[in-house]
């Protein structure tokens, strides 16, 4: 099928074939793509190393909870850590062996950091024990929960590069109702430069992803199923319209080869002319997007009872004898993945996890395999410059405003302004001029000419942003917990007041009922209250005798005393 450009040199559609109609995104680039260097021969086993190094956190969200301790003996397929919240995902031993370490190792990470690891001495037996998930023979008639729990249990997360928990993802594409997923898209576009692990996947195994297709349709029930891969693959295209040959509702597309095509926001506007919005996603469309990788894991847990033990990974470059694609183990070192394609060559100067657009410079070979690796790159550092002139060692010009990275942005940014905020560190004007959009596709930086690493600024601004938001939060939940203690302290003082309150008002009625009852005088019944009333009759009675009496004896003394005062005066006349 041969694309041709439309006849309206002003519309931005492109026609594959009469009942097919494609659409551009904004800019892109067309990079020297080397897909022949690694897609001649099939995926072979990489073996079983020595050692597995296995991070504990291979997905976006929370980190899973370990379960098992250093001198364990594990199965293969054997869980080592438990999903620990709703966003997390389970991780399984690769392979039969002995927990020998569990602590900080370095991974493949832009920033070099050190995450837990669980490493495992294999023991070669590559033995299941009794861990292999039993398959589901039926997945079309499984009932829903039973699917959606075997892909959780499985540990499987996109493989596309996102590493979002899959079951987390189709959970909810199943629960929108209000956006019900109309089409599902299998991307398949591979745009990277030296990356063919998803070519050669399509190619040897495309019978197994349409299966795993069709359980995804089961979960979702989407509309209809389009499979985009990028016309620079024709085997890969072949194979996969051959095997969807008798399914009407699954349709193979070739695509322009430009990059980044493969990124999900492109492809869909590729294929759909619509745009997600800024912070949107493809749900609100009717859209689902899953990566050939991902879709092929889904159907060896449900079809075989396998968790995501391994993945396939493109090892390329001219660093390394024999390029080609195999089926690693998740931990497996790097330095593996090097004796396996026939060893290192002189021209093995630079080690990168991925493509040499969106990929990362990894300093050291021992570090392992994760989830989301799909490429190691081992180049010489000319061959890196050629592929993509960001890595230049050449000094970084001043900027000449010359808008070319803006002409490429597939995603519209403003990336000239974006870098002048970042680098004077105003991170809420580079927030307003949309960062949280870029996807770090590396095409602004590919034509600079002033060699700026502008990737490398946006990575920094969107690392910051995000430590800002955090040390926000923190300040935000310490303020709530100093607001929580002091309304807890109020609350306790209230409600010691009321219990005393109430203490005191029950000592009025008690005091209040010994007394005498009625206004008419009419004692209480209680003899101990008729006795007490007694004694005091008669003690007012005895102060009231005794009054009487004192008074007596005063007026008697004051008689005596007039009627001697006037007898003397009498006597004196």
């Amino acid at each position: 099928m041969n694309a041709s450009l439309s006849t309206n040199p002003s519309t931005t559609a492109l026609r594959l074939s009469q009942n097919i109609k494609l659409y551009k995104f904004h800019g892109g680039v067309h990079p020297p793509f080397h897909k022949k260097d690694s897609n001649q021969k099939p995926i072979e086993f990489a073996g079983i190393p020595e050692r597995l190094i296995v991070p504990i956190h291979q997905h976006i969200g929370k980190t899973a909870e370990l379960v098992v301790s250093v001198g364990d003996k594990v199965k293969k397929g054997q869980l080592i850590a438990e999903k620990s919240d709703f966003i997390s995902a389970a991780i399984h031993a690769p392979t039969s062996g002995k927990i020998s370490f569990i602590g900080e190792h370095s991974i493949p990470h832009p920033s070099g950091l050190t995450e837990i690891c669980a490493v495992i001495d294999t023991d070669g037996k590559d033995d299941w024990g009794d861990y292999k998930l039993t398959p589901i023979e039926d997945p079309a008639n499984a009932d829903y929960s039973e699917l959606l729990d075997r892909i959780e249990q499985a540990g499987i997360v996109g493989l596309g590069g996102a590493v979002f928990p899959t079951a987390v993802k189709l959970a909810g594409a199943s629960q929108q109702n209000k956006n019900k997923i109309k089409t599902l898209i299998i991307n398949g576009a591979e745009c990277e430069p030296y990356i063919t692990c998803d070519d050669r996947l399509m190619q040897d195994r495309s019978a197994d992803i349409v299966k795993g297709i069709q359980v995804i349709q089961t979960l979702i029930k989407p509309e209809n199923c389009q499979i985009a891969i990028e016309d620079n693959k024709p085997e890969a295209i072949a194979a996969m319209r051959a095997a969807t040959a008798d399914f009407s509702d699954i349709e193979v597309i070739a695509i322009p080869t430009i990059y980044p095509s493969g990124g999900e926001k492109q492809l869909i506007e590729i294929l759909t002319g619509k745009e997600v919005r800024s912070g949107g996603l493809p749900i609100e469309l009717g859209l689902m997007c899953s990566n050939v990788g991902t879709t092929y894991s889904i159907y060896k847990a449900i079809y075989l009872g396998e968790p995501l033990l391994s993945r396939i990974i493109t090892v390329t470059g001219n660093g390394i004898q024999h390029p080609q694609n195999f089926e690693v183990l998740i931990g497996t070192p790097f330095s593996h993945l090097a004796q396996q394609a026939g060893g290192y060559t002189k021209m093995a100067e630079n080690l990168i996890m991925g493509g040499p657009m969106m990929g990362f410079a990894i300093p050291d070979d021992d570090v392992p395999v994760i989830k989301a690796t799909n490429c190691a790159l081992f180049i010489s550092a000319t061959s890196l410059r050629e592929s993509n002139p960001a890595f230049s060692n050449q000094p970084t010009l001043p900027c000449i405003r010359c808008g070319k990275c803006m002409e490429v942005c597939p995603v519209k940014l403003l990336p000239q302004q974006l870098y002048w905020h970042i680098r004077a560190k105003d991170f809420e004007k580079a927030e307003d001029h949309s960062l949280r959009d870029c996807i770090d596709c590396g095409c602004c930086s590919y034509v600079c000419p002033s060699h700026i690493p502008l990737v490398d600024y946006f990575r920094f601004g969107k690392s910051e942003i995000r430590e800002q938001k955090v040390a926000l939060e923190k300040a935000d939940l310490s303020r709530q917990r100093h607001e929580f203690l002091l309304y807890r302290k109020e609350r306790d003082k209230r409600e010691r007041d009321e219990k005393r309150a109430a203490h005191k008002a029950a000592l009025q009625e008690k005091k209040a009922a010994a007394k005498p009852n009625g206004a008419n005088g009419e004692q209480s019944s209680s003899p101990k209250a008729d006795a007490i009333k007694a004694a005091m009759e008669r003690a007012k009675a005895k102060k009231q005798a005794r009054t009487e009496s004192e008074q007596s004896d005063a007026k008697t003394k004051e008689t005596s005393s007039k009627t001697n005062t006037k007898a003397n005066t009498e006597e004196a006349q």
